[in-house]
């Protein structure tokens, strides 16, 4: 193929290096050629906090651009993306998953027990503000938006008004600014988002070529685990509006690989929390996700909204 492939991206930093590698392996794995088209969304054109946005608004243009045939695929931060599915389009690959947990840039090294009660820290996620608040360390949290690199200089900068920042530790590493990171944090201190680090490859499903082309990309531990978590976040899209955070992980059973999932529904104040696990083949990663999903509202994560500050 001597005709390049067209690869819609946002134009933010993140989304341009994310979309960057992604094409970049592609030509390495099968010699096409790939280039680059921006595409203006929704949440780039806003300042507003992101959950007032609604789930979807940095996809759906790049989605009408792949419906129009103006782009031939499209790189997505997975966690981005509405849980409903759109027959008209096919995740064609999950790419090999970065770190899915949350890193702390803080002042002076710190960690975030290292915090003092009163320290500033900011965070665009309601699942870490709630997560949080759960801590119990005094902490004001204050919502914030931007870019990784305006939020790290909010902390590092000459104008810094924070004493920290939580982020999605796989974003601070694409970008290359890993020596800033203060604490990646545990995954029993802070459950990641489902996705979280996770990449998603779509194109038009009746392009059966590309569809197999694409395949090349995919790493079949990360699907399973991505799978696992946002099967566990559309079952409880039905019935619980809270923060949920979610991390799978594929490790070696008795009977071979199996997929470990926990997942967690947390009020909004952080003082009420429902948190539990399943395990299964990565053949029933879905099934898996479900399960846990009604686990987590038998045991009254459905209630957890109303408890705020």
């Amino acid at each position: 193929m001597t005709t390049p492939l067209r690869l819609g991206t946002r134009g933010s930093k993140l989304a341009l290096a994310q979309s960057q590698m992604v094409a970049d392996e592609l030509t390495k794995r099968t010699g096409t050629p790939v280039e680059l088209v921006r595409i203006i969304t929704a949440g780039d054109r806003s300042a507003a906090p992101v959950a007032e946005l609604g789930v979807g608004v940095f996809v759906s243009a790049l989605r009408d651009a792949l419906l129009n045939n103006e782009i031939d695929f499209a790189v997505h931060s997975y966690k981005d993306l509405p849980t409903a599915l759109l027959p008209s389009l096919h995740i064609a690959a999950v790419p090999e998953r970065e770190d899915p947990r949350d890193a702390l840039v803080a002042r002076d090294g710190k960690t975030l027990t290292e915090l003092s009660a009163g320290s500033t820290i900011g965070t665009g996620a309601v699942r870490r503000i709630a997560q949080l608040h759960a801590l119990g360390l005094q902490l004001q949290v204050t919502p914030i938006r931007g870019n990784i690199d305006s939020r790290i200089a909010r902390v590092l900068g000459p104008e810094a008004d924070l004493d920290a920042v939580v982020l999605a530790r796989a974003g601070v590493m694409r970008l290359g600014r890993a020596a800033e990171i203060t604490e990646t944090l545990d995954p029993m201190l802070m459950l990641p988002a489902p996705a979280q680090g996770a990449l998603a490859v779509e194109c038009r499903s009746g392009n059966t070529d590309l569809v197999e082309l694409l395949g090349a990309l995919d790493h079949a531990p990360s699907r399973f685990a991505v799978t696992a978590e946002r099967a566990m976040l559309a079952t409880l899209e039905a019935g619980c509006s809270a923060p949920v955070a979610a991390h799978a992980e594929l490790a070696e059973g008795e009977q071979g690989d199996e997929i470990y999932l926990r997942g967690a529904v947390i009020s909004p104040d952080g003082t009420r929390a429902v948190r539990l696990s399943r395990t299964g083949t990565p053949a029933a990663a879905a099934e898996i996700g479900k399960a846990l999903a009604a686990d987590l509202l038998e045991a009254g994560a459905d209630t957890l909204m109303g408890s705020t500050e």
